[in-house]
């Protein structure tokens, strides 16, 4: 087939580009707007709150943070994947098992993307889920507590950059392996590297999501060994399928810059998921041996635990037909999202000069006609002519990820131009450009990739800054920019920085749940094996080399505040219980000397902070979270002595 869009512009030439924009080469500023105009409409009084919630990736540090819009604020960090001496997160014996997996503890992760559970294709905002992209995750974070409640790690992928992406009623959330690699036993696995064709295989996972949130890894689906990028469900008419972009459909496996970059096109793989659960009611598919992790919070325990998981089953669409399905797409594609109402799917090549617009509609007449060019690895190959609505000509350069505005407008970010290409779904026609400081990555309008956007505002995710902020040493923080999309032309109102490296977000109306927020939680609901829930039964207890305290805390002190009796080498657990029942008084615990973390309580929680004394003498501790005018004075003292002492254990208070 000979396709006569020039579907690529060289890496030297995008290099080159890239290079006059990060060297100050700005790009002139589009839209008429006086700077105190666009301060008024971003402006939130004191006492007034952002009309909407922005759950926003954190990139290399792991988390997620909670931006109010219009006003750019950081609201909260939510730790995911990474450690949080913050709050204890990772450090405090209920949360560490939350950062288990089948390779141990491990503290931290790179967190590329959220998604925002939705019903009818709409958000609801009843959970936010997230990626670990080093080893493999995903994550649940309830929207009533903006807590990390459960994390699932995935076998048999290697890099999970490709994902969560959910289906319209958050039936699953699925995720494509980032890298293939061989699967199966670890015997299976050691193979020499440049055997990749024959031996290397992708994954994509479904985790089912119950009405509850649980999550269950219902299947995985093994595939050819290409890469996955980005992904959508279809929704409306295109419920029950999904889109992944791939690259280096060359299998290359060294120097993939230059290897994986030999043919015109890669493709977008449309997936049956109907199909595969017929398959599955059928009988179809294999139970394999796969460890993994699921990690799960307890709210009535305070308490995450962990479970090892030994096996997944797996289908193979190149024996179980009508799953797989691949539409040519330029090259190297980031994004392929999928329009509000289900029928237009884009392809971004990342390092095309033009954006493809498929049409679900003609993809299943070209399904239903056998309309194929041929196969990959066994699998169809729909005609490109066929599947094809159209094109957008001359957008820019290097399409990456596009979102909508519910009145048929698209929005694509342009990393190599530095920009944001605005255009008609229907016409394909370019109805605006606006530029970005600089290399702008994902884009994010609130309620963008669902049926119903709020097309109001829209948000830049933009990958480096130089002359934008103070300068803080070589590295800057990443650049957001807050656009009106309202009318004809974007507008920009705001420019702040950003926390971690942001790759995507998504945000919804603030209305969804800022009346659900949990405040407090019931000290007699608290079922913690070592709650303590009055004054009067804390206390110390020795069992062999632990010790147990039995700790509450209330404005202003600790009940004990002195104990003798620890020896040099006892593991002391530190059990501490917040007895206030009033919203947003937390209590931390800190002691001297300990190589953990603080941690801190939520009213009506318990948190256990393990510490192992490596010399005698008297230790403070205190509360780190300020919590009354006499915060200063909420401490207590702990003597140690030497490992061989006769000191008996005692405590005390107000004695």
């Amino acid at each position: 087939m000979k396709i006569k869009q020039v579907f690529r512009i060289t890496a030297v030439s995008a290099a080159i580009v890239a290079m006059g924009m990060a060297t100050g080469c700005r790009p002139q500023t589009s839209g008429s707007q006086s700077v105190g105009d666009a301060a008024s409409r971003v402006y939130v009084a004191p006492g007034e709150h952002d009309e909407f919630y922005n759950i926003v990736s954190g990139g290399f540090n792991g988390q997620i943070s909670v931006v109010g819009l219009p006003s750019g604020r950081v609201l909260k960090i939510v730790p995911v994947f990474s450690a949080h001496p913050e709050n204890g997160y990772g450090f405090s014996e209920e949360s560490k098992p939350m950062l288990n997996t089948s390779h141990g503890y491990v503290p931290w992760d790179d967190l590329h993307h959220i998604a925002i559970s939705t019903t009818n294709g709409e958000h609801d905002a009843r959970w936010a889920f997230a990626n670990g992209n080093n080893t493999p995750r995903i994550a649940r974070l309830n929207l009533n507590t903006f807590e990390t409640e459960e994390i699932i790690e995935i076998p048999n992928s290697a890099g999970n950059h490709s994902s969560p992406f959910i289906t319209e009623n958050t039936e699953y959330v699925i995720a494509g392996t980032r890298f293939s690699v061989p699967i199966g036993t670890d015997e299976d696995n050691d193979v020499s590297i440049d055997t990749y064709k024959k031996n290397f295989r992708g994954t994509v996972s479904f985790i089912k999501v119950g009405n509850q949130g649980d999550m269950s890894l219902a299947f995985q689906l093994v595939t050819p060994g290409v890469n996955f990028d980005l992904s959508r469900a279809g929704k409306g008419k295109s419920h029950g399928w999904f889109f992944f972009s791939t690259y280096n459909t060359e299998q290359a496996h060294t120097l993939l810059e230059v290897n994986a970059s030999q043919r015109d096109k890669d493709f977008i793989m449309a997936v049956n998921w109907k199909k595969a659960e017929e398959y599955i009611k059928a009988g179809e598919g294999n139970l394999v041996k796969a460890r993994y992790a699921h990690n799960k919070l307890d709210h009535n325990t305070h308490t995450a635990s962990s479970t090892m998981m030994e096996e997944v089953l797996q289908l193979d669409p190149k024996l179980l037909k009508d799953i797989i399905y691949f539409i040519p797409c330029p090259k190297s594609p980031h994004g392929t999202d999928v329009d509000p109402t289900g029928e237009y799917i884009v392809g971004s090549g990342k390092l095309a000069a033009l954006i493809p617009v498929f049409s679900f509609t003609k993809l299943m007449k070209a399904i239903e006609d056998k309309d194929f060019e041929g196969e990959y690895d066994g699998h169809p190959i729909i005609r490109y002519e066929s599947a094809l609505h159209g094109v957008v000509d001359k957008p820019g350069l290097g399409p990456l990820h596009t979102e909508f505005d519910g009145r048929g407008n698209a929005y694509t970010s342009m990393f190599v131009s530095s920009e944001i290409v605005k255009w008609d779904i229907e016409t394909l026609e370019v109805l605006d450009r606006t530029p970005t400081f600089y290399s702008i990555g994902h884009l994010s309008i609130p309620g963008g990739p669902t049926a119903k956007p709020h097309g109001k505002y829209m948000v830049a995710y933009n990958k480096i800054t130089k002359d934008r902020y103070l300068p803080t040493g070589p590295e800057l923080a990443h650049s957001a920019q807050l656009f009106d999309i309202s009318g004809d032309k974007m507008q920009l109102l705001l420019d702040f920085p950003t926390i971690g490296e942001p790759h995507y977000a998504e945000a919804f109306p603030a209305t969804l749940i800022k009346d659900k927020q949990v405040k407090i939680y019931r000290i007699e609901d608290n079922n913690h094996p070592y709650v303590t829930k009055g004054a009067g039964n804390a206390r110390v207890e020795r069992d062999g080399n632990k010790v147990h305290v039995y700790m509450t805390s209330i404005r202003s002190h600790f009940a004990p505040d002195n104990i003798e009796g620890v020896k040099v080498g006892d593991d002391v657990y530190f059990h501490v219980t917040n007895l206030e029942q009033d919203w947003d008084v937390p209590h931390g615990f800190a002691i001297k000397g300990a190589n953990t973390a603080e941690i801190l309580i939520m009213p009506g929680a318990t948190q256990t902070l393990k510490w192992t004394p490596d010399r005698p003498g008297i230790f403070p501790f205190y509360c780190t979270d300020f919590c009354s005018a006499l915060h200063q004075e909420m401490s207590g003292y702990l003597r140690v002595s030497p490992a061989n002492s006769t000191v008996a254990l005692k405590s005390s208070l107000g004695e």
